[in-house]
């Protein structure tokens, strides 16, 4: 057996509580419903600080407690004291992929070395500042590369990218528009 496994555990996962979580899930469809909240406030200039306290999974509230920060760099009016929205929204893209990857190798029994994910993108201001109608204020195109080490075969390997292109959650938010449903409130 290769280090980072055992009869239990592979890439760090517990494949029992794996399993057993698929299984639960499979018997009562509302174990499978997440919600998620986070209450983000200014921080003053175009820092703000995200809190997370909590998360549903099926009908039980679980508490937590996490904070993110976020500001732009001192040349686009932050102070640079933490990543731009941008480079969280990107991070959150590649944690998600990074799951995807160790769980899907984890159930097909694959013993991974490393996983790395770069993902670039490039967008034009002159959209978010409204200077031009014509220009989108997001990016056209991510580009992401995923670098992957381990027992596995290419073809196990490739299986387990198809996989989670077709199941990550933060990839398929950012391949298809999601309804948006805003309310102003003015205090």
């Amino acid at each position: 057996m290769s280090s980072g496994q055992s009869d239990k555990l592979l890439n760090g996962l517990d494949l029992n509580a794996l399993a057993g979580m698929i299984e639960a899930i499979g018997k009562d469809e509302r174990k499978a419903r997440l919600g998620f909240s986070v209450k983000t406030r200014w921080a003053g200039q175009a820092r703000s600080e995200s809190v997370v306290e909590s998360f549903t999974l099926g009908d039980e509230e679980i508490g937590c407690s996490h904070r993110i920060a976020a500001d732009e760099p001192d040349c686009l009016l932050g102070t640079g004291s933490a990543p731009n929205p941008q480079q969280l929204m990107i991070a959150a893209f590649n944690a998600c992929l990074m799951v995807g990857y160790v769980a899907g190798a984890s159930v097909r029994k694959v013993w991974l070395e490393s996983v790395e994910i770069e993902t670039r993108g490039e967008l034009d201001l002159r959209g978010f500042l409204s200077i031009r109608d014509d220009i989108p204020p997001g990016h056209q195109a991510l580009e992401y590369e995923v670098i992957i080490k381990g027992e596995g075969t290419p073809e196990q390997f490739a299986e387990i990218h198809q996989t989670v292109m077709s199941t990550s959650p933060n990839y398929f938010n950012l391949c298809r528009p999601i309804r948006m449903n805003g309310i102003l409130s003015v205090g």
